[in-house]
């Protein structure tokens, strides 16, 4: 019995797979089971942020591992207190809480911010507004904070407090916001949503509402954090400060980890018993974090945008030499949605699955998310294996 026919046996059919089944990696290259070798412009979702099986980044979980692999957040480790510190230091925030997902991160975000508003102003004061699009995650809460209607078919009932603006426009977010809104919570690229960047002047906008109405602003930047947008977090170019940053994905760099981080207004919200995750702060896995993140320096942000251009202008001189139309490139840094003329997202991934190129969807547009260390010897062979892949349609 091959893989494919074991997993469809015995695993929950909650996705719907392409049919490669994948043996190893290396850097943006990796090969399935049959030996064919494919570039990732995936990272895993934006997970693998230093591509496949990097070698410093596995030598230290590897070593962590060898010397202690878990122990419960009832005593001080030092990989987690070094990870929080790091992220602390680099994004300043103020104390980091350890999960193990973006929906956690976010899960415990909302729970953080209705605390805040009770004790701000009553027990009324605990709605959320987020934005039409969005996508915080499959958990109860944060699939009633997402504000995709498709998400929620077939779920309800969902937590309540929460309300959906259209995102660029103020006046929306205005209308919404009363004295019972302890939050507003936003991803300053929606990924799922297609990877759609916000308007400078409405992020401005956002930050304005919150701090003229004591409102906090939570980003959600599981997606776009950690270097995925050229800057270690994306509201770093937007010019505001949140209240509460979630991460996850990238941080990693593989493992499973997510992070809230708490700054001058949240940082001590949060009481003994108030919140607590089994494998938060897990050594082996903040022992990679801490690689993660002392790769994602200067130099590597340098990497990550020279990346982001090539990569960028280069599917747009493939759209517009195939079918004569210059396409809108969205996103920021490797962070990237593209529409794809016509063919559905779905169909351009197929094709550049025959042709051994690795993407992902986003609503209708084609996402790439390569590795942050993507080469330029890479990036240049999948910019020439999609318009291979290009070619098929025209």
């Amino acid at each position: 019995m091959d893989m494919i026919t074991r997993d469809r046996q015995y695993v929950a059919n909650t996705y719907a797979r392409f049919p490669i089944a994948l043996a190893k990696g290396q850097g943006a290259r990796c090969w399935d089971a049959d030996g064919r070798e494919y570039i990732d412009l995936t990272s895993g979702i934006g997970v693998n942020s230093l591509g496949f099986c990097d070698p410093e980044w596995i030598k230290a979980v590897g070593a962590q591992l060898a010397t202690l692999q878990h122990t419960s957040n009832l005593y001080y480790t030092q990989p987690g207190i070094e990870l929080a510190r790091t992220l602390c230091q680099r994004s300043g925030m103020k104390k980091a809480f350890f999960c193990n997902s973006g929906a956690e991160a976010n899960e415990g975000a909302i729970k953080a911010a209705r605390k805040w508003g009770h004790s701000r102003r009553g027990p009324n004061c605990h709605n959320i507004i987020t934005l039409k699009g969005s996508f915080h995650g499959r958990t109860l809460a944060a699939l009633a904070a997402t504000g995709q209607d498709h998400f929620h078919k077939d779920f309800d009932p969902f937590p309540d407090g929460f309300s959906y603006a259209e995102p660029n426009s103020a006046a929306a977010l205005e209308s919404l916001a009363d004295e019972n809104t302890c939050a507003i919570m936003v991803e300053f690229v929606q990924g799922e949503g297609g990877v759609r960047a916000l308007d400078r002047s409405f992020a401005r906008a956002i930050a304005k509402l919150c701090e003229e109405k004591d409102i906090l602003l939570i980003d959600d930047e599981v997606q776009t954090g950690i270097g995925r947008t050229g800057t270690l977090f994306a509201y770093e170019q937007y010019g505001v400060t949140p209240d509460i940053v979630t991460c996850a994905k990238g941080l990693g760099g593989g493992l499973p980890i997510g992070a809230i981080l708490f700054g001058d207004k949240t940082e001590t919200v949060l009481k003994p018993g108030d919140h607590a995750s089994t494998f938060g702060a897990n050594p082996a896995i903040c022992a990679g974090a801490l690689v993660v993140l002392d790769r994602i320096n200067e130099d590597g942000l340098r990497q990550v945008n020279e990346s982001a251009k090539t990569i960028r202008s280069g599917l747009s001189d493939i759209i517009r030499r195939l079918t004569g139309i210059t396409p809108s490139v969205g996103g920021l840094g490797l962070m990237i949605g593209v529409s794809v003329p016509y063919v559905s997202a779905r169909e351009a991934v197929n094709a550049g699955i025959k042709q051994g190129v690795l993407t992902l969807t986003a609503s209708d547009r084609l996402r790439l998310l390569p590795p942050l260390t993507i080469t330029p010897e890479e990036t240049a062979e999948a910019l020439r294996r999609m318009e291979k892949a290009g070619r098929s349609f025209v």
